[in-house]
């Protein structure tokens, strides 16, 4: 089944496909009409309606989804606010990259920080979804760099 979800930006609306991998799958929402994300929903496998995450261990959650995003763009994955301190699960690489190319389904590694068991149920809330326009470079490798007044200053180099 393919579905229109419609992201806004700058207030027109883009148009993404999406396509249920799953008839459960629930589509990405948004909180708010000014929210920069949608929230995506756990798709557990059928028979499963839960996920246990032990203390500092990761599991990979099915959003039960695929999305065709339009080229120049790509899609952020990102932690939950409130999932995150209340909780305490957030996607281990803190964001996930997609692509415009993948037409797999989404899914989110949601990592636990707790010391404690946390359990994710089928239709929870796990992470946001926010859609970025991609520029593109090339890298051109030269002698030198132009000189700055911060220079090489790293890490709380500029400040407290």
């Amino acid at each position: 089944m393919y579905i229109n979800l419609t992201i806004s930006i700058g207030g027109l609306p883009m148009k993404i496909n999406l396509k249920k991998l799953s008839s459960k799958a629930k589509i990405p929402t948004r909180g708010s009409s000014e929210a920069a994300g949608a929230d995506l929903y756990a798709c557990l496998p059928e028979g499963q309606d839960s996920i246990v995450i032990q203390p500092h261990c990761t599991e990979i959650i099915p959003t039960g989804f695929a999305l065709e995003l339009p080229k120049g763009y790509w899609a952020a994955i990102v932690a939950r606010s409130g999932l995150a301190t209340k909780k305490g699960l957030r996607p281990a690489n803190c964001i996930g990259m997609c692509d415009s190319d993948y037409r797999g389904e989404y899914m989110v590694a949601l990592h636990n920080d707790t010391n404690e068991e946390q359990t994710v149920f089928d239709g929870d809330r796990i992470a946001q979804l926010a859609i970025l326009p991609c520029i593109p470079a090339e890298f051109e490798e030269v002698d030198e760099l132009e000189e700055t007044e911060r220079g090489t200053g790293g890490f709380g180099s500029t400040g407290r």
